[in-house]
């Protein structure tokens, strides 16, 4: 194999006056020919940033190529006049994004932002260059590419707006594609399917491409060779199963045991044990939502929540799983009083929310408490954690005003925070310590209940790690009820002691961790298991019926998820 793409002693520095800070440190990696590499490390490792060196698309004037080469087919690249590098960025090298939200014009059909590449890049009319983006609609797995190519963005679910992410990047024949964290926000189903499409497109295509992910499990299934960076640098490199088997260094050893797909000793296994009276009880519930006029003015819904009943004891831990859109967020927002009902009944420690609405959600507000995925944005960004600490335990008024500020230290002592965090805002924090101090004000309510909803999907595996050993660490020191939404069931297994999966608002199966693992009843639960990303090289892709269940209807009928 030849190498296509050769990065050599690369530094990137920022520079902002009599300031100076190294990012990339001296880098040096190849990418062979028809090669799948993974680059993979933890948020601010420096993945991104490489990247974006290498296309020439650094994201301030303050940062800047101060040493070394990017060399692409021998020629050098770096440095190039902005207009040369125009004519290698979509032609030669293409790129694909974590969020194709952000990077789809919302006011332009899909078809035509492929058609825009064709016509700028390649020279075509407007009618080849639209039956050419029917085409690639159709090689990135689109079922109606005449029908979709004149749909936005919003109608298409997350998987299928990054089938149309990669259209985009292969509009122009690249001879490398670039994919940065293109699967960490969608479902382990869809994200299966995205990994498989890559895979083809290297097949059929002989694409060159960078996979960057913080997720071991991702590049074991896909890639051919891994590059581990940390703090800017590349701490190890290698074949993928030489690496996964043998890691040298202690970061990437770290890396590989934090991957929640390998068998944990400490896993939850043993089963339900007893537990007192529900303290959460839901009965028949359903939850409706608009969905536009019918005919004749007669108003339309969409059932969110079909007929959902369940149980959660005093001191229980249950995970909740499913794919984007089964009801999973919905369910959690009903049982707290955010979302309202349509039928049914919800009751927590015996007041009924739909019948004593007033007393219930007093109820709630003192003894029950919600940790949001994004943590950045569920803290006020002009606060300090320590007064959105002091802010909640005032409200609650169970602390004498006196006591507020040791109570603030204990709270941070609990999920691990040094007590200085108090005089912090959250843009001065990592997105793990954003999250303990969510977890932290969740816990300022004294909590009966805790609703964690998709707390750790954007997290690094080493963080969630981190996050998921001290939910358990609270559970068993402080007796709360865990009720943990995800939709990832590596996780759950890790920390729930009972699975509770669900699709399209409905509940199929609710049972022990431990048989629901080891024998699935569902066919759908089974297929989320499958699709788990593996850190074993060479164990296949899974996910296809589950994917196929949720993608199908939602292509068919253009709608998100």
């Amino acid at each position: 194999m030849t190498a296509v793409l050769r990065i050599e002693d690369l530094e990137v520095r920022f520079r902002d006056g009599d300031e100076s800070r190294l990012l990339i440190d001296r880098v040096s990696l190849e990418l062979q020919r028809g090669e799948i590499l993974g680059l993979v490390g933890e948020s601010g490792s420096g993945k991104s940033l490489l990247c974006r060196a290498v296309m020439g698309l650094l994201p301030s004037r303050k940062l800047a190529i101060t040493r070394g080469r990017v060399e692409l087919d021998g020629e050098t690249i770096s440095g190039l006049p902005e207009a040369a590098m125009l004519g290698i960025r979509g032609r030669r090298i293409g790129m694909i994004f974590q969020n194709p939200t952000s990077h789809l014009d919302p006011v332009m059909r899909i078809g035509d932002q492929i058609a825009e590449g064709l016509r700028r890049h390649r020279g075509l009319g407007r009618a080849a260059a639209q039956a050419e983006a029917v085409d690639l609609l159709r090689q990135v797995g689109f079922t109606d590419p005449p029908r979709q190519a004149r749909m936005y963005a919003h109608e298409f679910s997350g998987g299928m707006r990054q089938r149309a992410m990669i259209a985009i990047a292969l509009a122009c024949d690249p001879e490398i594609l670039i994919a940065d964290e293109p699967t960490t926000a969608l479902d382990v189903t869809i994200q299966a399917q995205i990994l498989r499409l890559l895979a083809d497109l290297r097949r059929t295509r002989g694409l060159s491409i960078i996979l960057i992910t913080h997720d071991l499990g991702v590049v074991a299934q896909v890639c051919d060779r891994i590059a581990v960076m940390r703090n800017g640098s590349v701490v190890e490199q290698g074949e993928k199963r030489a690496l996964l088997a043998h890691p040298q260094h202690p970061y990437a050893q770290a890396l590989i045991a934090s991957h929640p797909s390998l068998p944990q000793e400490d896993a939850v296994g043993e089963p339900l044990r007893p537990h007192e009276a529900p303290l959460v009880e839901i009965d028949d519930l359903e939850v409706s939502f608009p969905a536009g006029g019918g005919l004749f003015g007669r108003k339309r819904s969409t059932k969110a929540l079909a007929g959902v009943s369940l149980r959660v004891g005093r001191g229980e831990t249950v995970g909740i799983v499913g794919e984007s859109g089964s009801g999973k967020s919905t369910l959690a927002r009903a049982l707290l009083g955010l979302q309202p009902v349509t039928a049914g009944h919800i009751a927590f420690d015996g007041a009924v929310l739909t019948l004593e609405r007033a007393r219930t959600l007093a109820r709630l507000r003192r003894e029950a408490a919600m940790v949001f995925q994004d943590p950045f944005n569920a803290l006020n960004s002009r606060m300090t954690i320590g007064e959105t600490l002091a802010e909640v335990l005032r409200v609650q008024g169970k602390v004498p005003a006196e006591r507020i500020p040791t109570r603030i230290g204990e709270l941070l002592d609990m999920v691990g925070l040094e007590r200085d965090f108090a005089a912090r805002r959250p843009r001065s924090m990592s997105g793990g310590q954003c999250q303990r101090a969510g977890i932290a004000r969740a816990l300022a309510v004294d909590p009966t209940l805790i609703v964690a909803d998709e707390c750790v999907a954007a997290l690094d595996v080493t963080i969630q790690a981190q996050i998921v050993a001290l939910f358990r660490r609270l559970v068993q020191d402080h007796g709360l009820t865990l009720i943990f939404i995800a939709h990832d069931l590596a996780i759950v297994r890790r920390l729930c002691e009972r699975v509770v999966v669900m699709q399209h608002g409905r509940i199929v199966e609710d049972g022990a961790s431990a048989e629901i693992f080891a024998r699935p009843a569902h066919p759908y639960t089974a297929a989320l298991i499958a699709a788990i990303p593996s850190i074993d090289p060479d164990r296949p892709l899974g996910g296809g019926e589950a994917g196929a269940i949720s993608e199908t209807g939602l292509q068919q009928e253009g709608l998100t998820t």
